[in-house]
């Protein structure tokens, strides 16, 4: 039987303590050099089946070698490290419980940026609304990587993303994959299942508008 968990089982399975940060983003490696820290097609593949059949062994581990990624994609929305950290709990705990979902058609890392992006924008909008409910106010100037959304922050990329959702939506998750979750064209053309040439064509228009709306700062 397929098991569900909650947060903190989450938490304990990526490494993680309930109450404190886990380990800063950075201290492992999923990209780049390091040999057993790579994330391999083969070793994913082979943990997602075992995950799926019930192994918990092998869900914990998962977790384990995703949280990096988790934490950098959810870094690029929310660049304060307690955000980013939320959101990558949520996301965790989303990957544990859809997990039996992913039916092994494309990436699945792929499929893990897609739920982390989601998480993080997710989480943006719920900090935000707790520091409305709250009143709170920061001064101009404020860098977002030591302030909290929950403390007033606000994100001009996460603010410039509700626009384009509002004005564009067709044009949202092309870009979000491609520019944010460093997905390829190939990879977002299969995720979202539209050709090739359709998912250039909206990237290069939501390009254009995010650029409009963060004066040329993307």
């Amino acid at each position: 039987m397929w098991q569900h968990f909650s947060r903190g089982d989450v938490a304990d399975a990526a490494g993680c303590s309930r109450e404190l940060p886990c380990e800063p983003m950075g201290s492992r490696s999923d990209d780049s050099g390091g040999g057993s820290r790579v994330l391999e097609e083969d070793e994913l593949t082979h943990l997602v089946a075992s995950a799926q059949a019930g192994d918990r062994a092998s869900l914990d581990r998962l977790l384990v070698r995703l949280r990096p990624t988790v934490m950098r994609r959810c870094s690029r929305f929310l660049p304060h490290h307690a955000d980013a950290e939320e959101a990558a709990q949520d996301a965790l705990l989303s990957i544990s419980t859809h997990l039996h979902e992913y039916t092994g058609r494309g990436s699945f890392l792929g499929w893990v940026t897609v739920i982390a992006s989601n998480a993080a924008r997710s989480t943006y909008r719920s900090m935000r609304r707790r520091a409305e409910d709250s009143h709170a106010v920061v001064p101009d100037g404020v860098d977002p990587r030591t302030t909290s959304v929950i403390a007033g922050t606000r994100l001009d990329l996460m603010e410039s993303l509700a626009a384009l959702e509002e004005r564009h939506p067709a044009l949202v998750e092309s870009f979000v994959l491609r520019d944010l979750g460093d997905l390829t064209y190939l990879q977002v053309a299969e995720i979202t299942d539209a050709p090739l040439g359709t998912v250039k064509d909206r990237i290069h228009q939501a390009r254009r508008f995010m650029r409009d709306r963060l004066g040329g700062g993307l």
